[in-house]
Order: structure tokens, then C-alpha cells, then sequence
């Protein structure tokens, strides 16, 4: 398996510079999504004194001709800081940032789904939206071959790693709690990691998280992820697929509930609530669930290793083979939350978190946003260059509201 020159280099000397304190000034980390609307790219603004929250970050700008995100002859893009962090690798007090992207005219671009998304969070904020994710992620080689795997051939039958121990079941583990526990020093609320049931793929878990702060925080997570794999010279996918093999693909399980769901008899009969809504605008689903349009996970939910047929809709109390899941103890106490096990491992986490609380919480039949005043939803899209990037994402026109 081939691994990057970077992996290689004597971290030692680096260490030596790491070290020497930045007298009044704080190093700030400012990441986003590029064109793709999965790639991270990310610079380092140096600032006078240390920020005390996010409104105290200055807006920057990047050439958005170099990320896939204009023309060269009006190149200027916006970066606007939604979201701060510690920084766990300058170390306290320096800082990440999570921004969106505007356009020269302040307008978002086609990937920044976080803008409509926070409208319609600001609409139910009330009814106090939790989500927690279940992120899948295989590590590869920089050749594409999975980490861990035989030069020539396929490692043995899935299962024996699920949770595994050792180093025939668990591949890796050096660079999955690396990135753990950078995660949990930032107060991710990374709340877990495990093996996964296929040879070499990992999970980590996040949440629960009340509205917006779920995707900011996923994606940080998922750029650090990447910064660690830089330093062990391997590369995390989030291809739901990863593999001809007929083993489980990858998903990004999306846990819902909202203060009614929570509360005394707040999910009585969950597999008939939440069934009749979905079914109504499944399609926008899979298309929210999906950076491609419903193509990916027409290759991860076949309807077997786990997961339900894409074409269809089914609920069941701790069915994984269910598309919504309820756990056992949510199907006796009638209070709780729900699984929705259809996102793809390199979905959008505003593109799920918006279509869930559109079904469920916006009951009035208004339009929370005009898509068209902001976005032009029919302009082309590229194609991502690299593998490991999230998604590569043409947001999904809105559904009809009941």
C-alpha cells in the first residue's frame, strides 16, 4: 500500500518551530467548502489578539477561481465565519473556523446550504431540533487501495471486524484515535468511534446537537480527520460504495428528535408518523440524502447488507434493514428519537438536517425561502477531482409543502 512522501519527513524538526510562543498574536484557521461541495480548503489569517467569539472574526476573501467557485476575471469570494473552534494541533489559544462562502454580490453559491438551511432552523428554533450523526469513512492508501487490504486479492468475509480488536479485525487505529482525541480536545461533542462491519472502514459519531451546530460540526470533524491523515500519509473517502465487493456500504445515519418527540407519549406509534410524512416527499429525500441525485445510494441501498431499496420507504422498531429505525427502548418508552439510516456517507449534513425538519416541523404549508431568489438550482455542476472529498453536490429543488 502506498503511503504520501509527507509521512516520511522527520516530524522531529518540526517540532523544533511548533513550540515558540506567537507573542500577542493568534494564528485562526479558516476552512471551508469548496466548488465540489465536499472538498475542504482552508488558510491562516494571523490576528492581532484572540477572539472571544465568532462575531469577533473578520470576514476574508480567497480565489474562488482556484477552488471551482467562479471566473478568474471575478474571482473574489467572501469567507464569512460561522462557527469557532480550538485549533488541536497550534494548540490553544489559536483557532478554527468554519465559514461560508458568499459571492462578489454577497449571495451564496450553490454549495453553501448552510444559508437556507439556518433560515428554516431559525423558523422552529422553539421546537429545539436535536440531530446526532453516525459518520462512515474508509482509509485509503494514496494509490486507492484500501488501507490494510492484500496487495492482490480481497481480505475475508465482513464481520469479524465490527467492533474488532487485534490487528487482523481493527486496520488503523493509529490514525482513528489520533483523530479522536484531537476532536474531543476541541469539544466536538465527538461522542464515539468504532470499527466498522466491512475490513477497514471506521465511524465516528457526533451529537446530539440542537439545530445548526450539526453540520458545522461535522464538517470540522471531517477536516480534521483529513489534517491527521496528512500526517500518517493515508486519505479518508466517504464514497458510500468503496469497493466492488457485495459487503455494507457507508452511510452517514442521521438521529432526529424534537421537544415533542422527547416528552411523555412523543412517539407512540413512530413507524406510522414518520412513514406517512416521508412518503409524501420521498423523493426530495433521496435526492437530500444523496450528492448525486439518488445515484450513489442506488449503489449503497440495494435493499440488502443493511439497508432498504432506495425506490421505497419502510419504519420498523430495530430494523437495520429499515430506511427509519426507531431503537427498542424509544418503541417501549414512546419517547425518543428516530433513525434515518437513507443519508449517504458523503452527504451534505444541512442538506439532511434542512429536509428532515421541512417535513416535520414546518406544518403551516408556507414556503420557509424562495430557493430561486438566491440560487440558480439548474447550473451545472463539476465533477470532484478527488476521491476523498464528501460530495459533489446539486442541491435538490424544493418539495411540495402539504
Amino acid at each position: 500500500m502506498a503511503t504520501s512522501a509527507r509521512c516520511h519527513l522527520n516530524k522531529g524538526v518540526g517540532q523544533v518551530c511548533m513550540p515558540l510562543p506567537p507573542g500577542d498574536t493568534v494564528p485562526a484557521m479558516y476552512i471551508w467548502m469548496e466548488g465540489t461541495g465536499g472538498g475542504l480548503r482552508c488558510e491562516t489569517q494571523t490576528l492581532d489578539s484572540e477572539p472571544q467569539s465568532v462575531e469577533e472574526l473578520p470576514e476574508w476573501n480567497f480565489d474562488g477561481s482556484s477552488t471551482l467557485q467562479s471566473e478568474g476575471s471575478n474571482s473574489d469570494m467572501y469567507l464569512i465565519p460561522a462557527a469557532m473552534f480550538w485549533d488541536p494541533f497550534r494548540k490553544d489559544p489559536d483557532k478554527l473556523e468554519f465559514c461560508e462562502v458568499l459571492k462578489y454580490n454577497r449571495k451564496p453559491p450553490e454549495t453553501n446550504l448552510r444559508r437556507t438551511c439556518k433560515r428554516i432552523m431559525d423558523m422552529v428554533s422553539n421546537q429545539h431540533p436535536w440531530f446526532g450523526m453516525e459518520q462512515k469513512y474508509t482509509l485509503m492508501g494514496t494509490d486507492g487501495h484500501p488501507f490494510g487490504w492484500p496487495s492482490n486479492g480481497f481480505p475475508g468475509p465482513q464481520g469479524p471486524h465490527y467492533c474488532g480488536v487485534g490487528v487482523d479485525s481493527a486496520h488503523d487505529r493509529d490514525t482513528v484515535e489520533a483523530h479522536y482525541w484531537a476532536c474531543v480536545y476541541v469539544g466536538l461533542r465527538t461522542t464515539g468511534t468504532k470499527a466498522e462491519l466491512r475490513p477497514i472502514p471506521w465511524e465516528f459519531q457526533i451529537g446530539p446537537c440542537e439545530g445548526m451546530e450539526m453540520g458545522d460540526r461535522l464538517w470540522v470533524v471531517c477536516f480534521i480527520l483529513h489534517r491527521v491523515c496528512e500526517d500518517f500519509g493515508v486519505t479518508a473517502t466517504f464514497d458510500p460504495k468503496p469497493g466492488p465487493r457485495n459487503w455494507n456500504g457507508a452511510g452517514c445515519r442521521t438521529n432526529f428528535s424534537t421537544k415533542a418527540t422527547r416528552e411523555e407519549n412523543g412517539l407512540r406509534y413512530p413507524e406510522e408518523k414518520y412513514t406517512e410524512r416521508l412518503s409524501e416527499q420521498h423523493q426530495y429525500h433521496v435526492r437530500a440524502c444523496d450528492p448525486h441525485g439518488g445515484r450513489d445510494n442506488a449503489r449503497r441501498r440495494a435493499g440488502f447488507n443493511e439497508t432498504s431499496n432506495t425506490n421505497g420507504l419502510s419504519a420498523g422498531v430495530a430494523n437495520r434493514s429499515a430506511s427509519i429505525r426507531a431503537p427498542h427502548d424509544v418503541g417501549q418508552e414512546k419517547k425518543g428519537y428516530v433513525e434515518d439510516r437513507r443519508p449517504s456517507a458523503n452527504c451534505d449534513p444541512s442538506g439532511v438536517a434542512e429536509a428532515l425538519i421541512r417535513t416535520f416541523l414546518n406544518e403551516t404549508g408556507e414556503e420557509p425561502f424562495q430557493y430561486k431568489n438566491e440560487v440558480d438550482w439548474t447550473r451545472s455542476h463539476p465533477t470532484p477531482s478527488n476521491s476523498s472529498t464528501r460530495s459533489t453536490r446539486t442541491p435538490p429543488p424544493p418539495p411540495p409543502l402539504s
